[in-house]
């Protein structure tokens, strides 16, 4: 089967999103698929191919800090010639499947599926609206709490547009906050929050971008996660931090954080967190033939409150899904070769 590898693009997680790039490339070369590897927001997009099988790939490496955002303008521009006409544009309608390493931005947030949907090509993960649904994280979490999925309290902010809210500054003043960006993922720029003076450092790093945030109390249980690929949901994987927070640098440096699985919880509590992710799995429009892993943290009595549902999680060699996989006895080669499977567009 021809296959092109969409990895890099516009977003805060373009490194990320290289590296998973390979790594699926690699695994695709191992089950016998011609692949090229491409990144439409780069100045020269194929990054490589036609690659054969048994070609030899080597795994690419992320920085412990994202790309500034002042590169972003230029990234999208570039990605959207390219995915709208010319040479790349032609490789995907040659390609017999279009296997989606993109994360964040207009790779997780539908637009690069709505794309996809309408060339009427094929491409693996979920589509165009359930991506859409899941990646604003506000919005998010009111479906999956009007869904009856355990959520906490939450103010969206827009830094430079006013005063501090008086929801957000009741929430500092209970307790320490956690500050996120309400549409990025890869916990960039996520901050805990002591005080209304660290709210302000906060307040100057977004508002040059004008991110709006998403503010929440801090939660200070045990955090795990769980993938689910078509049906089937993998083991609880339990991550354990040595800092407040999984951010983007204990997320993708080796030794920084331990991942756990299958997460050493009572047999209940498992099944307790797999229930919870095929909920919000369903409520928020994902089928049978996607994938994605949702993230939960406890609260200071232990119980799990849902975070978020990622439509297209990491596949680098430190990513969680592929720890998962690991779990459940599939390989990495078997877990891309699943993904694909269920891509019957």
């Amino acid at each position: 089967m021809r296959v092109v590898v969409l990895c890099g693009g516009e977003s805060p997680e373009r490194e990320v999103s290289l590296a998973s790039g390979w790594s699926v490339a690699g695994a695709l070369l191992e089950r016998e698929h011609e692949v090229v590897l491409v990144d439409p927001a780069a100045a020269a997009p194929v990054l490589a191919g036609p690659l054969h099988p048994g070609a030899v790939i080597d795994e690419a490496a992320v920085g412990k800090e994202p790309p500034p955002l002042s590169d972003r303008r230029r990234l999208r521009s570039r990605m959207h010639a390219a995915l709208t006409g010319g040479p790349v544009l032609e490789l995907l309608c040659d390609a017999d499947l279009v296997f989606l390493a993109l994360h964040g931005g207009w790779g997780e947030d539908g637009h690069v599926q709505a794309l996809l949907e309408m060339a009427g090509l094929r491409f693996t993960g979920a589509d165009s609206a359930a991506c859409a649904a899941a990646w604003h994280k506000g919005r998010a979490q009111a479906v999956l709490g009007a869904a009856g999925l355990p959520v906490v309290e939450r103010v969206l902010w827009r830094p430079g547009t006013g005063e501090v809210p008086e929801g957000v500054k009741r929430l500092v003043a209970a307790g320490p906050v956690v500050t996120k960006p309400v549409a990025d993922g890869s916990s960039v720029s996520v901050h805990h929050v002591d005080s209304l003076s660290q709210l302000e450092d906060v307040a100057a790093e977004a508002g040059s971008g004008g991110a709006e945030l998403l503010v929440e109390p801090f939660l200070p249980g045990r955090e795990f996660t769980v993938a689910m690929v078509g049906e089937q949901l993998l083991p609880v994987v339990e991550i354990e931090l040595t800092t407040p927070l999984f951010d983007y640098a204990a997320k993708y440096q080796p030794g920084a954080v331990g991942e756990v699985c299958p997460a050493r919880v009572p047999d209940d509590f498992a099944r307790r967190l797999q229930e919870l992710a095929l909920r919000a799995h369903r409520a928020l429009g994902f089928g049978p033939d996607t994938y994605a892993r949702t993230d939960f943290r406890c609260d200071g009595d232990g119980a799990p409150m849902c975070l978020e549902v990622n439509a297209l999680p990491g596949l680098t060699a430190a990513s969680l899904l592929p720890c998962a996989a690991t779990g459940a006895g599939w390989t990495y080669p078997d877990l891309i070769g699943r993904i694909m499977d269920l891509s019957t567009r």
